[in-house]
């Protein structure tokens, strides 16, 4: 049987094929289905379409002077981490979290998520994970997953490996975005305890570990963490939009400490003329700090640079409005204050 222009469509002959180069299409559209099953529980009538294809549509309605606030990101080689455990449900979790905790620092609601992920091989057992970790965070955070890019590439990654992204973007009334251009002399510093190490720092960590070489570091159990180094690795990156919500109207700035750790995340929401000034001792710092700290001989000034050292957001406040925060978020701490910059740096690290 001949097509268009006299060529083939069936041959009784072998030859090459999609499948025998290594991309398997009815596995795809079976895994593209599964993945709208996962997706359809994280949408509201907002969304539009659901089963349509090529684009996702998302109706906004509700604010007077809407402003769409967007960031991608991925989690890093806490990736590899999960491919030696085998575990994918919480670094699902994770690309919404962190990604939905970048847009709240301007004040943002997240409103639709999108995910890309790309194999060599598929292995459906973790895909259905990892797309399940997807879903529960984009419920968790009250955004829609509408979309993305689930993409088979033979030969460029290796067998087991693949790479992760994800892309939120948010809403916020344009007279509530929180910018920092109110900060001032004497306002307080509230942290909001990280769950560990989220996602950030994770290259060092393998090196530290020697977890390339050698996985079953990953099962090796430390008395300070009260469980195995791979459970602690995976402890979820946690989710701040709920709790900060309520409080975004006390609120001047907000940091998401990730790469670059509090020195560098401040620095981008503190005046020039201005620096924030932290107690180090003041606040909680998980188990898992010290003995990367410890069995890496690290500096102290490194950790603080690729860590998030136990805060996973700093918000600036008036003193006046502390009290207020620290009821509506029961585990946030003053952590320092706002003061005049005497020198070159905008982020003291002292201890009291």
């Amino acid at each position: 049987m001949l097509g268009s222009g006299g060529y083939p469509l069936t041959s009784d002959t072998p030859g090459d094929s999609y499948g025998s180069s290594g991309v398997h299409l009815d596995q795809m559209e079976a895994l593209k289905e599964r993945i709208k099953a996962f997706a359809s529980v994280t949408h509201g009538p907002e969304v539009l379409n659901a089963q349509g294809g090529f684009a996702g549509l998302y109706q906004l309605a509700g604010y007077k002077e809407p402003v769409l606030v967007a960031s991608a990101d991925g989690v890093g080689t806490k990736l590899k981490i999960a491919g030696h455990l085998g575990h994918f449900e919480s670094v699902g979790q994770d690309l919404v979290s962190l990604n939905v905790n970048d847009i709240l620092t301007k004040g943002a609601k997240p409103i639709f998520f999108l995910d890309y992920v790309a194999f060599s091989d598929l292995d459906e057992q973790r895909m259905d994970s990892l797309i399940r970790g997807i879903a529960w965070g984009c419920r968790e955070a009250g955004c829609a997953l509408i979309g993305g890019e689930t993409a088979q590439m033979p030969g460029l990654y290796r067998p087991d490996d693949m790479d992760l992204a994800g892309f939120v973007v948010g809403v916020a009334e344009r007279d509530a975005i929180i910018d920092g251009g109110e900060v001032a002399d004497g306002d307080v510093l509230v942290g909001f305890p990280s769950s560990g190490l989220h996602t950030n720092g994770f290259s060092l960590v393998r090196q530290v570990f020697n977890i390339d070489e050698d996985p079953a570091a990953l099962f090796q159990s430390y008395g300070e963490l009260q469980h195995q180094l791979g459970e602690e690795l995976l402890i979820r990156h946690r989710c701040y939009y709920p709790m900060l919500a309520p409080v975004f109207g006390l609120v001047k700035g907000l940091a998401h400490i990730t790469g670059g750790g509090i020195p560098g995340k401040m620095s981008s929401i503190v005046p020039h003329d201005l620096a924030a000034q932290f107690d180090t001792g003041s606040w909680f710092k998980p188990a898992i700090f010290d003995l990367i700290q410890s069995v890496g001989q690290i500096t102290w000034d490194e950790m603080y640079r690729v860590f998030n050292m136990g805060l996973g957001m700093v918000a600036i406040s008036r003193e006046q409005d502390v009290s207020a925060i620290q009821q509506a978020v029961s585990d946030a701490v003053v952590v320092g204050r706002i003061v005049p910059r005497r020198g070159e740096d905008q982020v003291l690290l002292q201890e009291a």
